[in-house]
């Protein structure tokens, strides 16, 4: 089994790609989706939330997002305090998860902090879906209904997209003209060659 782990900034659209990916027959795993979930069910990271924040982080045994995220918009500190909670939680649910696709003979992880949190580690390959600032932040204004303003504040907090691209062994380039399809199906040619390159070296 081979793993990919998909990132990108806010509007470059890792997610559409991923689902280019699941019609194509590839599992997907998607961290954020996940790490919501684990912090509803992890009984790990319900101990540590509430040791971190009080026992007011959960409410009938539902996390109480409002509290959470006023915890975690106060500085970077705090925020660098939860991801070091949910991140294993989620890197070893992803790992589990893995196990249980049977058959699969690639898989993908949606992370929108790849690098940033490490989970690099856990694939063996990373692509960046990059697309121009400008295209990114129109796209993030219409399915976010927010403000040009609020979007330049959100990017400005993510790990910058040049950096990312330097670090990523593949690129696909979303930028409304140029084909995705081409490019995914160029991406998983190379994968199958390094697939079939590894048998043959062993």
């Amino acid at each position: 089994m081979i793993r990919i782990g998909i990132t990108g900034g806010i509007g470059s659209g890792k997610t559409y790609v991923c689902q280019l990916l699941k019609q194509r027959g590839i599992p997907v795993y998607h961290c954020d989706d996940e790490a919501k979930r684990l912090m509803t069910e992890s009984p790990v990271i319900r101990r540590k939330l509430c040791e971190l924040i009080g026992n007011d982080a959960y409410i009938d045994k539902t996390l109480n997002k409002p509290l959470i995220a006023q915890y975690l918009f106060a500085s970077d500190d705090h925020a660098n305090r939860i991801n070091a909670i949910v991140h294993p939680v989620v890197r070893q649910d992803f790992l589990q998860w893995t196990k249980r696709q049977l058959g699969a003979p690639l898989v993908a992880q949606e992370c929108a902090l790849l690098f940033e949190s490490g989970f690099q580690d856990t694939v063996d390959f990373t692509v960046e879906v990059y697309a121009p600032l400008s295209l990114r932040i129109q796209r993030t204004t219409q399915r976010d209904h927010a403000t040009p303003e609020q979007i330049k504040e959100r990017i400005a907090h993510q790990m910058d997209e040049e950096e990312k691209r330097q670090l990523a062994d593949y690129c696909i380039l979303n930028d409304g003209t140029t084909d995705l399809n081409a490019q995914i199906s160029q991406l998983l040619s190379q994968f199958n060659n390094q697939k079939k390159n590894n048998k043959q070296n062993d």
